[in-house]
């Protein structure tokens, strides 16, 4: 196993999924239900089913497009989504 790769993966998705939407339901969930532990084990199976998906989708993907272009399409959409968070800040700021 390449532990290089595993860890900056593993960093790269723990840092990702810090403080968004999966977990403040969890948090959510976690606080109003009667057991945790179930909760716990729903939302690691989630994460676990929707990194699978990726994986897949990204390998399959990779076997028809070059990683530059995968790459480059990665960055625009992380681009795209970082000007519609400043957009709605802006217009959020405007409106008050």
């Amino acid at each position: 196993m390449d532990w290089q790769l595993f860890s900056l993966t593993f960093m790269t998705v723990f840092l990702a999924e810090l403080g968004d939407k999966s977990q403040l339901a969890a948090i959510a969930l976690g606080g109003s239900s009667k057991s945790p532990r179930a909760v716990f084990l729903g939302s690691i199976t989630a994460l676990i089913l929707a990194s699978f998906l990726g994986v897949i989708a990204g390998g399959g993907v990779a076997q028809f497009l070059p990683t530059k272009l995968l790459k480059a399409f990665a960055a625009f959409g992380f681009a795209l989504l970082a000007l519609k968070i400043l957009w709605s800040s802006f217009s959020e700021q405007a409106d008050t």
